[in-house]
């Protein structure tokens, strides 16, 4: 019998899971982004610029052991964004609705613990990097960005890095804002506490009932008919009565 097997004893059963070891959450402001627009240069009629969207199209993550630091690894992020910009003649006009890309980069250290082993997987997975000689670390954690869609802080028209600092072609530059979290994790199998398995017992039903049926059953939204005060108790109002003075 296993060893797995006499835990079961104990209501224990071994999962293999992402163990996170280590991670960080940023608040970044990206200041000064070059936008490239997909219909060619901005142009030259153009004098007021203005964002109606803004997404995160792709992350590009490279992970790299740092050196005469074990444990440690350097994580090279790059943001790829995609937009949708208004471009006026003047503040009267009609916007011209305008496509572009906006690039970003940064870097984090984070500890990713140790790993000589090799893992082979029938799931389509990324490979593990072999040890080079004498080192230590036969493969690289995973790295995971998760991130919110960014906030327009700023749209203008400028030439160079800076508005009117280098002469050049004008282009447009955003300001973003963007929330992320990123983490350092390594597959491992840990031992968990479990009970027994269980079926669901809600039943799987077809809800035939009417539109104005359907309707009824709704909760009215008394919430949206109460705006919230900026202050929920009178601690709070009485905080904001002495800024108010």
């Amino acid at each position: 019998m296993s060893e797995f097997n006499m835990d079961r004893d104990c209501n224990g059963v071994p999962i293999r899971a992402e163990r996170v070891f280590d991670s960080c959450s940023d608040k970044d402001c990206l200041a000064g982004l070059p936008v490239t627009l997909t219909g060619g240069p901005l142009p030259p009629e153009v004098s007021i610029v203005r964002s109606r969207s803004a997404a995160v199209d792709n992350i590009t993550i490279s992970v790299e052991p740092v050196p005469f630091n074990k444990g440690f690894y350097s994580i090279d992020i790059t943001y790829s964004f995609t937009l949708e910009i208004l471009a006026y003649e003047s503040s009267r006009s009609v916007p011209v609705v305008m496509e572009g890309t906006a690039f970003a980069t940064k870097n984090c250290i984070l500890y990713g613990s140790e790993s000589s082993v090799k893992t082979f997987t029938d799931s389509p997975e990324p490979p593990a990097v072999p040890a080079e000689s004498g080192s230590c670390c036969g493969n690289l954690p995973h790295a995971n960005v998760s991130v919110l869609e960014p906030i327009v802080l700023e749209t203008r028209i400028g030439r160079g890095c800076q508005p009117d600092d280098v002469p050049g072609d004008r282009n447009v530059y955003v300001t973003l804002g963007l929330f992320s979290v990123t983490e350092l994790t390594r597959p491992v199998t840990l031992m968990v506490p479990t009970l027994d398995y269980t079926i669901p017992r809600k039943q799987c039903t077809c809800d035939s009932d009417s539109p104005c049926e359907v309707f009824e059953k709704l909760k009215f939204p008394e919430e949206e008919f109460s705006p919230a005060s900026l202050c929920n108790d009178e601690s709070d109002c009485a905080g904001l009565d002495e800024v108010m003075s």
